[in-house]
């Protein structure tokens, strides 16, 4: 069985100006391992030089320095068509003048494929994608949903050792997005071959990648597994970005109060007790700057009059969004605005004044200066 593993080591792409002289890199020096059958999402704002990897892997673009090595090969200096990928675009690609048999046929065609090798190839596709009854069709009898399943057929006849997605799904709606995640989600579970997805969306990242690779201005901030992303985020960056909606980030200090140490936000409006969980890691900072780290659905709003004698964070609701088995709540105190997720179908009201609790448990610290996690 082919090896369909993707090495990349110290990978830098620089683009020149008219005169030639280097103006701007895109890809700053990564490393990045992709095993062989792995899903592996790279996802990060729009620039953060994810693409450009991509196009790397596929021989689209040229190699500053460093080495991207698939199955074990060094193939800086191969033709992309000898490089065992198929790549999937954000726009499909389709010929017009072609059927869908024939779309998905071209590049077995090219490469002088039996007559017998290609029908059984593009039939046993179809069949994977539900697109057996359209093979007799044109492209431009299709929805959106259906010629982006025939770009996927195109790549998945050439049986290829890597699977390369550039941002596939963008031209989409939200509901056939959904549907084509499930799909690609789905026939890497059948394939079983390495998929390498790009993306700006978190979601699509969470719910497709065994391991996501979060870039920023061309640097990797972190590669992890989604439920470590989640849980435990190496900086700022990657806590703010995975999410939705993203983590509270308040920026403010440590100070030592009568009972050990609290952290004050820049506001003032939001002081916190740290549990001695977190002091150990917080007492290095005591009057320095931190980054006070809380997801919306970690926060608990509840009327003022259910929380009894002990005295409670109290915040205004400025605005409610009700999604049916949950709201989000986006609140105030003073200068300080905050999101919660409040589970359940009670009606809030803006203008209401509710308790806040922290589940002090999932709290993350950062150091302001480094953006670095310091609870970890």
């Amino acid at each position: 069985m082919s090896d369909g593993s993707v090495k990349i080591k110290n990978l830098v792409k620089t683009y020149a100006n008219e005169h030639g002289h280097p103006a701007f890199t895109a890809v700053k020096g990564i490393d990045l391992e992709i095993k062989d059958g792995e899903f592996m999402v790279l996802v990060g704002p729009s620039g953060c030089g994810k693409t450009t990897t991509l196009r790397m892997i596929a021989g689209l673009e040229s190699i500053t320095s460093g080495t991207i090595e698939i199955g074990g090969k060094v193939v800086n200096d191969v033709e992309p068509k000898d490089r065992g990928i198929a790549m999937v675009f954000q726009n499909y690609a389709l010929y017009p003048h072609m059927t869908v048999f024939e779309n998905m046929a071209f590049g077995l065609k090219l490469a002088k494929k039996s007559k017998d090798d290609i029908r059984d190839a593009v039939t046993r596709a179809a069949k994977a994608l539900d697109l057996d009854q359209l093979l007799h069709r044109k492209p431009q009898t299709l929805s959106g949903g259906q010629r982006q399943r025939v770009a996927l057929g195109r790549a998945i006849v050439r049986n290829p050792k890597v699977f390369l997605f550039d941002e596939p799904l963008s031209n989409l709606d939200a509901k056939m997005r959904v549907q084509m995640r499930t799909e690609i989600s789905r026939l890497h579970a059948v394939l079983r071959t390495t998929m390498i997805y790009v993306t700006h969306d978190q979601v699509e990242a969470m719910t497709m990648g065994d391991r996501i690779c979060v870039m920023r201005a061309g640097v990797i901030m972190q590669v992890a597994d989604p439920l470590t992303l989640y849980r435990q985020p190496q900086n700022v960056f990657v806590a703010g970005f995975i999410g939705s909606p993203p983590m509270n980030l308040l920026n403010g200090v440590v100070k030592r109060s009568g009972c050990g140490l609290e952290f004050v936000d820049e506001t003032g409006a939001f002081i916190v007790p740290l549990p001695s969980r977190l002091e150990k890691f917080a007492e290095p900072f005591v009057g320095r700057k931190i980054i006070f780290g809380a997801r919306p659905e970690h926060l608990s709003p509840t009327p003022t009059s259910d929380v009894g004698t002990q005295k409670p964070l109290t915040m205004t609701i400025e605005l409610a969004e009700p999604l049916g088995s949950e709201t989000i709540l986006y609140l105030k105190s003073g200068a300080r605005q905050i999101v919660a997720r409040h589970i359940g179908e009670q009606h809030c009201q803006p203008g209401q004044t509710v308790a806040l609790h922290l589940n002090m448990e999932k709290v993350h610290l950062f150091d302001a200066e480094t953006g670095n996690v310091i609870n970890a």
